[in-house]
């Protein structure tokens, strides 16, 4: 992935926080059917060790999906954690001479997989996925009351995944080569859409040092800038 200075993230706690948030992200394997990709849900283990220097991934997946032979091959695979994206409009600056861009948020990690089959460990990482996805809810469903005679056909067909990450990159592409001026314009039109994504995307400007100084300032607002 190309990242230009202004817009690399080093953080390696924004990193693990982004890739909490935007979990549900794209595993990328390449074998001998050629590159193949799958969505599924991640768990983030921030702990660091020798080999996994930026901590480990932790997911699971049916057996039968097609790119689950290239994980026992155990290549390098590439998880990719899709942030807020927003099409950005030169109108919104107060300098015009420029051109339309697209702000978005990328983290991606790269490591070897470990599979395993042992159902034992399936149910361990189920229980840990429920916990953090269904438990938070407060729904009245309990995973723990759900019989074993139902739930061990699904563990003989599910594997886990590990992946101890050893490269990890992160672009936060958030107009930073912007004036304060721009960036306020931007934030204030991201926040009249208001769709969610939007929205996501203007806090996340607006969470930039120098845009928090800004805001602060009686005398450089978003009314300033309408």
């Amino acid at each position: 992935m190309f990242v230009q200075p202004a817009y690399a993230e080093k953080d390696i706690a924004a990193l693990h926080a982004g890739m909490r948030a935007w979990s549900f992200a794209t595993l990328v394997t390449q074998g001998p059917s050629g590159i193949q990709s799958s969505l599924l849900p991640f768990l983030v283990d921030t702990e660091t060790t020798a080999a996994a220097p930026f901590g480990t991934l932790v997911t699971h997946l049916p057996r039968h999906d097609p790119l689950y032979q290239d994980l026992l091959v155990a290549a390098e695979v590439l998880v990719i954690f899709q942030g807020p994206h927003a099409f950005i409009s030169p109108s919104w600056y107060r300098n015009q001479m420029t051109f339309p861009t697209w702000n978005y948020t990328l983290v991606q990690a790269r490591g070897k997989p470990i599979v395993s089959e042992d159902e034992d460990k399936v149910m361990q990482v189920l229980r840990r996925t429920v916990a953090h996805y269904d438990t938070p809810l407060g729904g009245s469903w309990d995973f723990g009351e759900i019989p074993m005679s139902h739930t061990g056909s699904r563990l003989r067909v599910i594997a886990t995944l590990e992946i101890p990450i050893v490269s990890l990159t992160g672009k936060m592409k958030l107009n930073q080569d912007k004036s304060v001026e721009d960036r306020l314009g931007v934030i204030a039109a991201l926040e009249a859409r208001g769709d969610a994504r939007s929205l996501e995307m203007a806090g996340l400007i607006r969470a930039q040092s120098d845009m928090r100084e800004a805001l602060a300032a009686p005398s450089l607002s978003l009314e300033s800038t309408s």
